[in-house]
This record gives structure tokens, sequence and C-alpha cells, in this order.
């Protein structure tokens, strides 16, 4: 039988090496807000002849739009974020794109003021803050009958946390590389894979809640492991047909729905090693009160212990 809670401590440098990578790009790159939450407009155009991107950064910082941000859908439109515009200035930047590159379409335009913009920043951490409490409340009366059922709501909020941090680690690179920007359909995402990866988790709690019940006097650490190994091919399976679906919806829908597509993927990936080498393994650490030798597993312990 596969031993993976022996493993944990391996899995946990696995994690935080990701999250450090993330928190580093985080700290170089910062994340690049979408309109609804920085302020601003998004111009989508559309020219008759082929325009490359960079022959169009360079016209709109000519026309004055230093800061402009575009991207190439897949469709060959542009997206072109700027600062808020009015009607004037809409119209001007238009004329001077037509007056160089010939005729245009403008498939769409959208113009978010700051006060909205601080609104729904507000609106969406408290709305993932709600998600995150409800999780830990659910989870922890759920178990009320297991011993320490408090531990097992923690866990459960520690791998969806786990999985929303390199979500954001990797949407930072993204941005820094590609200019993709977070918007309201991460947000979306982001909840999505909160509930994704905490059913993963509660499927392989509620087996060892089972095995527990069968052998009460049963080492915690071997009923952990067991539960996991009997849930393995459910999780993954479960993880693979989702992420299939998923990828068919980016080949398929494309550019409108990127932002949603990637953080599912990236959520389904992460939250499937979380719900399996995380959560419960963390039981297994708490059981045995291991935090010390958990700590010392951790990239920055190791580099000082090394010191």
């Amino acid at each position: 039988m596969f031993d993976l809670v022996g493993k944990r401590f391996r899995f946990f440098l696995i994690s935080a090496v990701v999250i450090l990578i993330g928190i580093i790009s985080l700290l170089t790159f910062g994340l690049k807000m979408g309109i609804e939450f920085s302020s601003g407009s998004l111009l989508t155009v559309d020219f008759e002849q082929d325009v490359a991107q960079g022959e169009l950064k360079e016209a709109l910082v000519d026309l004055g739009y230093d800061n402009v941000i575009i991207q190439r859908t897949g469709a060959g439109d542009y997206l072109i974020r700027t600062e808020e515009l009015s009607a004037e200035s809409k119209a001007e930047m238009e004329a001077g794109l037509e007056a160089r590159f010939g005729n245009l379409t403008e498939p769409e335009f959208s113009s978010v003021s700051p006060l909205i913009a601080t609104e729904t920043v507000r609106t969406a951490v408290i709305a993932v803050a709600i998600a995150a409490l409800g999780i830990l409340f659910y989870v922890t009366w759920a178990f009320r009958r297991m011993p320490k059922p408090f531990h097992y709501g923690t866990c459960a909020i520690i791998a969806l946390t786990h999985d929303a941090v390199v979500a954001l680690g990797v949407f930072s690179i993204l941005g820094g590389i590609l200019n993709w920007q977070v918007n309201m359909m991460f947000i979306t995402g982001i909840l999505a894979v909160i509930g994704y990866s905490v059913n993963n988790t509660v499927v392989i709690f509620d087996r060892i809640r089972e095995n527990i019940r069968l052998d009460i006097n049963a080492n915690f650490e071997t009923v952990v492991n067991n539960s996991l190994v009997e849930t393995l091919g459910r999780s993954v399976n479960t993880s693979l047909t989702t992420l299939v679906v998923v990828l068919a919806l980016l080949f398929f829908v494309g550019a409108t729905i990127q932002n949603l597509v990637a953080v599912l993927i990236i959520g389904i990936i992460a939250g499937t090693f979380s719900s399996i080498c995380i959560a419960p393994t963390l039981l297994v650490v708490w059981d045995k009160k291991e935090w010390g030798r958990f700590i010392s597993w951790l990239p920055f312990a190791r580099v000082k212990a090394v010191k």
C-alpha cells in the first residue's frame, strides 16, 4: 500500500516552494487589476487590415496613452485597457487609430469609475471571506461527533487558502509576462475552486470518519493513509474529467472567459494536490503535535539552518 502520509513533509515542501515562487512574483510583478477593481476603460477593436500588436502599442503611445495595456483575443480583436475615457476621448482615440490603420469596428466598450471599482474590491473580499468562514463552520459541524472537529474545519480552510494563494501567484506571473488582469471572472473562478477543493477534501475526511468508526483504537496515521489510498482513484478521476470539460471551454469559448478557465485549471490541479496531500496530512501533523518539525521543513527555515 502507498505510504502517502509518510511523505507528508515532502508534500509540504513542494507546496512551500510553489507558494514562495508565487510570493516572489507578487512582490515583483504584483497583480494587474482589471477595470472592475482599479477603474478605467476597456475597449475592444477590430481592424479591417492586419495590425501587429507592437504597431498598435506605438500608435497609442503617440496618441498620449503611455500606460495602455493591450491583449489580443482568439478572434483576432484587440482589448485595449486605458484610464477612464470620456466619450470625447474615446472618439479621438478611435479617430487616431483609423487615421493610421484604416477602418475599425468597436464590438465592446466598458468603463468603471474609481468609486465603483473600490466598492467592487470590497464586495469581492467580503464574498471570499464569507465563503471561507461558512466552510469552516460547516466542516466543523459536519464532523462534530469526531474527536477535535475544529481540526477538520481548520485543515480544510488551510487547503483552500493554499489553492487560492497558488492561483494568485500563477496569475501574477501571467500578468507580468502576458499582461493578464484580475477581473470578476477571476473572482468567480476562485469561488468555484474553493467549493471544488472543499468537496474533494470532505470526501476524504468522510472516509477517515468511517474508518475510525470501524476501529476506534486504530493508529490515526494509519487510518488517514488507508483513507487516502481508498479515495485516491475517485479524487484523481473526478479531477481529470473536470479538467477535460474546462479545457473544452478554453478551446471553444476562448478569450471571453479566459481568466475563469485559467483559474479553474490552476485550481483543479492545486485543489487535487491539497485535498490529497495537504489537508489530511495536516490532520496527522496536528494529532502528533509535529508543528515544530513542520516548520523546520519550510524553505526559509532550512536555509537558516544551513547558515
